[in-house]
């Protein structure tokens, strides 16, 4: 009985990365002082014809670390009211948890070897993500330590625009100003952008480096994956 074709997966595409959108809604701008309030987490894959796709959000309310500062300004644009026992927050560590969990699955399952971050102005999630992953005393994150892809970047170079409500608009997707400053939200917003710049530059990316074989090792296959404690 003939094999089914090799379905295409991450780790042909990005040198063994797995792209995970990231957005995370905060206290204010200084990692190490400001809390972690939201972390949301878009897991990408690829669908049968190679299109780069989002599979999976996750997400979780955090509880500030004890000492956090929070200023006022920053919790007037995003509404967070910490004290709301309806929120459910984890502590730092269990929401990190929470969210490294499913990375993890996908990151074996796309034959890739580690998860980037992906943000719009990337740096500033991926701070207090390794903020946070230093505070809890997590070893091994899924991510990078400080590669990532920015959506700032990518939306200025094809769109002209580097705001992400700017962005969207002009590359036709959906933006509602009354849904922003939700970690979810932004998170789901800038996995479609990101998906649709990678999407259509794909015949630059095979004109330049050729076809991608399904068959062909992945960055997984490659280097052997350590799993992340």
């Amino acid at each position: 009985m003939p094999q089914s074709p090799a379905l295409p997966r991450v780790g042909h595409r990005f040198r063994g990365f797995l792209p995970v959108v990231v957005d995370v809604e905060t206290g204010g701008f200084n990692s190490h002082t400001d809390a972690l309030l939201e972390i949301a987490a878009v897991i990408l894959g690829v669908d049968e014809s190679g299109r780069l796709v989002p599979r999976q959000t996750v997400f979780s309310h955090v509880e500030p670390f004890p000492g956090a500062n929070m200023e006022k300004a920053s919790m007037e644009v995003n509404g967070i009211k910490v004290d709301n026992p309806l929120r459910l927050a984890r502590n730092e560590s269990d929401a990190l948890g929470h969210i490294f969990k499913p990375i993890r699955q996908a990151v074996s399952e796309q034959g890739c070897t580690r998860a980037v971050l992906v943000g719009h102005n990337a740096h500033f999630d991926l701070g207090f993500l390794n903020a946070a992953i230093a505070r809890t005393g997590i070893k091994r994150s899924p991510f990078h330590p400080f590669s990532a892809f920015d959506t700032v970047t990518l939306g200025g170079v094809a769109l002209g625009q580097t705001v992400l409500a700017k962005a969207l608009v002009s590359a036709g997707l959906p933006y509602d100003n009354r849904e922003a400053h939700s970690a979810i939200y932004d998170a789901e917003r800038t996995a479609e952008l990101f998906c649709l710049l990678v999407n259509r530059m794909r015949p630059i990316y095979e004109e330049l480096v050729g076809k991608i074989d399904p068959a062909a090792p992945t960055g997984a296959d490659e280097a052997e994956v350590v799993e992340p404690s």
